[in-house]
């Protein structure tokens, strides 16, 4: 158990960053950088004791200062999709960047938090490292000056822990996510198609073409996005049903049964040929689960060639656009309101 610091490089703005690995006494080791305040790696022992990296990444500091697939990315202020890049508050109209198809995609490609040098803090009595940033008011369009936290804690039964801490000063909006992408079976290896996954939910966010949500939550009994039991992630993944055809697979956002404010198991992915399993728990109202259908073919870590399908997203989070549908929970948060939410990545 520790944690270790090196140089990563120096950023576009001359801020020197670092890679912080911490480790536990299982073996595990997590490493994660200021830059982005990303997850760079995440090397799980199976069930032999063998260890393999299991999120896709990059070597390089100017790899993820482009990082178009958002490896590992914290998102911030907002994740996933808002329509029409703008949103009301108390009768006060908000403009985004309209970066994909006139909406807004994960606050800003070029400026949001994964692409921002945070300031970072070992807490070594935690095994953790705590990412801390100010973002100011207008930043991105938002109203308010953010202050905001995410802290990656390493535990001793093979949990990578994600708190969240936030309070801005003006009323504003705050749905932030991470972005890692998982292959249990080590981030080189292939499709994740064999990968058998279930998620405790019995809704799913309809969407529209350009995935802005319809506004409704549809029953999973009966259709392709039914987890409730595991199964293949490739059993029905090409099924020709209209809402898997509209993003070539899934990339949707599940309606979970969580209670606000307390963290439940909300998934679980196993790779019983890698011998690793993967529970996920979170406080949020939703799951995007993101089968890496547009994963640009690239190079990643290691020289590892990386392409659609090869790792899942499973981002917590509120409902995409539900700035904008009154009858989804809302990420609205008063002057001083603390902003406060935890997702687990659990390995058994």
């Amino acid at each position: 158990m520790g944690i270790t610091r090196k140089e990563f490089g120096i950023a576009k703005d001359g801020k020197q960053t670092y890679l912080y690995t911490m480790s536990n006494h299982n073996g595990m080791e997590a490493t994660v950088t200021e830059f982005g305040a990303i997850l760079v790696k995440l090397i799980v022992p199976n069930h032999d004791g063998v260890k393999q990296d299991v999120v896709l990444g990059y070597d390089s500091l100017s790899q993820y200062e482009e990082n178009g697939c958002f490896f590992g990315a914290t998102i911030g202020r907002s994740a996933n999709r808002i329509k029409g890049a703008a949103f009301t508050l108390d009768g006060v109209e908000y403009k985004l960047a309209a970066n994909e198809n006139g909406n807004n995609l994960h606050t800003e490609a070029d400026h949001g938090f994964h692409k921002i040098v945070w300031d970072a803090e070992i807490l070594e009595e935690k095994n953790a490292v705590k990412f801390s940033y100010i973002s100011p008011d207008g930043e991105n369009g938002f109203p308010g000056t953010l202050h905001i936290s995410v802290t990656y804690t390493l535990t001793e039964d093979n949990a990578i822990v994600i708190t969240y801490d936030g309070v801005c000063d003006k009323k504003s909006m705050l749905n932030m996510t991470n972005h890692s992408y998982f292959n249990l079976g080590g981030h080189a290896s292939g499709d994740i198609c064999d990968e058998k996954m279930a998620i405790f939910a019995d809704g799913f966010v309809e969407v529209l073409p350009g995935a802005i949500p319809t506004g409704k939550v549809i029953e999973v009994e009966g259709t392709p996005m039914d987890f409730r039991l595991a199964k293949r992630i490739g059993d029905e993944i090409d099924a020709d049903w209209e809402q898997l055809t509209l993003v070539k697979g899934y990339d949707h956002t599940w309606a979970l049964n969580t209670v606000p404010g307390k963290v439940e198991k909300i998934a679980q992915v196993e790779d019983e040929k890698a011998g690793r399993v993967m529970e996920v728990y979170t406080d949020l109202p939703g799951v995007q689960f993101y089968a890496g259908n547009f994963i640009t073919p690239q190079t990643g870590k290691d020289g590892a060639h990386y392409d659609v399908r090869q790792a899942l997203c499973l981002e917590t989070q509120y409902f995409p656009n539900s700035i904008n549908e009154p009858n989804f929970r809302q990420p609205v948060f008063e002057a001083g309101e603390p902003y406060c939410t935890t997702t687990i990545y659990k390995f058994v």
